[in-house]
């Protein structure tokens, strides 16, 4: 069941966490959006109220635990619970090793690693507690695969499934009722490729993604399923991407 479920969205700005807030909304869950844009978060509220659904957003830069901490207590203390958190944040400025754009790298760990772990250790006491709960993360076909240009981001990538992999496991043996998803998205219309430098990294992408791409909300649908499963069900990992596209 969705409706009257509480979710975080980290990431939510636009693209997937956008379309997955609009989604969820529109099912009858309470949201509450996290992103670095208040424009945006605020523009994404404003529509979803005037859907007839209920959101509130905190600006949240998810590599900063005060950050993360606070938007689970403002979920707590608007709505009374936080059923789902769907850490979504991610960067992918992707280039080749030997250009040794370091600054880039720490970036990518900070968002895409140090992110996630932050969403969770914020909301994992909680979910402890009440010993029910949904962890969702956004990887990659690049979690799953290696691709020239994606070492690092590739490298995030994998990390988010290893670790969700072993959060699945724990909660099992610690009988905390904690579901776990990872979302393993190919070619999706967001605003991924704008933090790409590189340029040859940056026109191959772009040809790439002009050629495949399929609209966010098809990842929301997933989110979606996932949470709308039986309690006692755990549908543990999606790969998701257009029909047409090789991956």
């Amino acid at each position: 069941m969705i409706k009257d479920k509480v979710v975080i969205i980290t990431g939510a700005s636009s693209g997937i966490g956008e379309a997955t807030a609009k989604l969820l909304a529109n099912k009858g869950a309470k949201l509450v959006l996290g992103a670095r844009r208040e424009n945006k978060l605020q523009q994404i509220v404003s529509d979803i109220k005037k859907d007839g659904g209920e959101a509130i957003y905190q600006v949240t830069d998810v590599t900063d635990p005060e950050d993360n901490e606070k938007i689970v207590q403002l979920a707590k203390d608007t709505f009374g619970k936080v059923d789902v958190i769907f850490l979504n944040a991610g960067l992918m400025p992707n280039s080749p090793l030997s250009d040794l754009k370091t600054k880039e790298w720490n970036q990518m760990i900070d968002v895409n690693i140090k992110g996630v772990l932050n969403g969770i250790a914020a909301v994992l006491p909680t979910f402890k507690s009440q010993k029910s709960g949904h962890v969702i993360t956004t990887s990659s076909v690049a979690g799953l695969k290696a691709y020239p240009g994606g070492a690092v981001y590739g490298a995030t990538k994998w990390a988010v499934r290893d670790l969700m992999e072993v959060l699945r496991m724990e909660s099992a043996q610690e009988n905390s009722h904690i579901r776990t998803a990872t979302i393993y998205p190919a070619a999706i219309k967001t605003e991924l490729l704008n933090t790409i430098t590189d340029k040859d990294t940056a026109k191959g992408a772009e040809d790439l993604y002009d050629q495949y791409q399929i609209s966010p909300d098809r990842i929301a649908n997933v989110v979606g399923f996932a949470i709308d499963q039986p309690e006692d069900t755990n549908v543990n990992e999606f790969t998701v991407g257009p029909t047409d596209q090789p991956w």
